[in-house]
């Protein structure tokens, strides 16, 4: 188990790259810590790894603090973003070099490099350098170096950022049974929330230092505690739609909805913010007293699915609102009248950057400068 207690890390001029944090990640757990240029993520990882001493607060690791202990004492293995192979070491080499700084005898290493090559399809590799090494073949050598010294935690700095659309894919699901078969506490950064939720058995969402959300990928994604998450997370940002209450209902964007359960019984001329994902809202060309008008704009086309922007029906600086559609429905042309039609279970509503109805705590910082 690694856990973090009142971790606090400020560099000089006050910029506080983690302000006062508190995570505890399970034996075994795989953890994705995810958020924007500038939250944080990076200096909490080399933190936790040992490359950055903390302000205040420690550092737990398998029921000890570390808090103290330079890198190499962490029993941990980090796997870089650049993979920081050495170029002048071949690939057997470069696997086995953590194991000859723990001084493991000669025979040790290289029976421990070769089984470790041999897991992850390496073995006709042994003997090339690193220049000579695809991308991806390259990404592996970097995970066997790690695997072979057996340790405590992984720790992954965005180890796919360097791959083609594609080839991520392929590693993203190397990576996840690799992890599984080992059974060893991951913490994988990334901005990618693609890469968070289909990786992760938890995700911390950080800003500005701070954890703005730790759950589930399916937490995180159908139930956003802030409007800073809710953005964030998602393929297509979830429509975020200033609205208020008035007689039961909600006026949003020239339409009268249904409030859900937590906001039902607010004050007549309360502001809220109505949130659905266009995954949860449907395409109606028929004008619906449950839907928000509009014209349509834009249409992307994703492949299985068409994302339709609706403009606002009268023109001027209203909210844009998006739906995705299925394929078979067909494109529609742009400036058609239609009505986006938000799933009344799947419709979220905050209250100052809130989620109505989730436990009250603080607010995340706005992002900062990465440090």
């Amino acid at each position: 188990m690694i856990s973090l207690r009142g971790l606090v890390k400020e560099f000089p001029g006050g910029v506080r790259a983690i302000d006062d944090l508190d995570l505890e990640i399970a034996d075994g757990e795989f953890l994705a810590l995810l958020g924007p240029s500038g939250c944080g993520k990076t200096t909490l990882l080399r933190t936790i790894a040992g490359l950055e001493t903390p302000t205040a607060g420690r550092v737990g690791i398998g029921g000890r603090d570390v808090t103290a202990l330079p890198p190499g004492r962490r029993d941990v293995a980090m796997v870089f973003q650049d993979y920081a192979l050495f170029p002048h070491m071949d690939v057997a080499a470069n696997i086995a070099y953590p194991l000859r700084v723990k001084r493991v005898g000669r025979a040790e290493r290289r029976a421990r490099a070769a089984a470790t090559a041999d897991r992850l399809d390496l073995s006709g590799l042994l003997d090339r350098r690193p220049a000579q090494l695809s991308g991806g073949q390259q990404q592996r050598v970097a995970l066997a170096r790690a695997i072979a010294c057996r340790p405590r935690a992984f720790l992954f700095d965005e180890p796919l950022s360097n791959l083609d659309a594609r080839l991520r894919l392929t590693a993203r699901t190397f990576l996840k049974r690799l992890q599984r078969e080992l059974g060893v506490t991951t913490v994988f950064v990334t901005h990618d929330q693609g890469e968070a939720l289909a990786l992760a058995d938890r995700v911390a969402v950080m800003s500005g230092g701070r954890l703005a959300q730790v759950g589930t990928p399916a937490e995180v994604f159908q139930r956003p505690l802030t409007t800073f998450v809710a953005a964030f997370i998602g393929a297509t940002p979830m429509n975020l739609l200033p609205g208020r209450a008035e007689g039961g209902a909600l006026l949003v964007a020239g339409a009268r909805l249904t409030p859900p359960g937590p906001a039902r019984d607010l004050p007549d001329g309360t502001p809220v913010t109505y949130g659905v994902r266009p995954e949860y809202a449907d395409l109606s060309y028929e004008p619906r007293e449950d839907g928000l008008p509009g014209r349509v704009g834009v249409v992307e086309n994703m492949g299985t699915a068409l994302l339709v922007t609706l403009e606002p029906a009268g023109g001027g600086d209203g909210p844009l609102v998006q739906v995705v559609v299925p394929e078979e429905d067909g494109e529609p042309a742009p400036g058609t009248p239609a009505w986006a039609v938000p799933r009344a279970s799947r419709a979220l509503v905050y209250r100052d950057g809130r989620l109505l109805g989730a436990p009250v705590g603080p607010a995340p910082a706005p992002a900062g400068p990465e440090a």
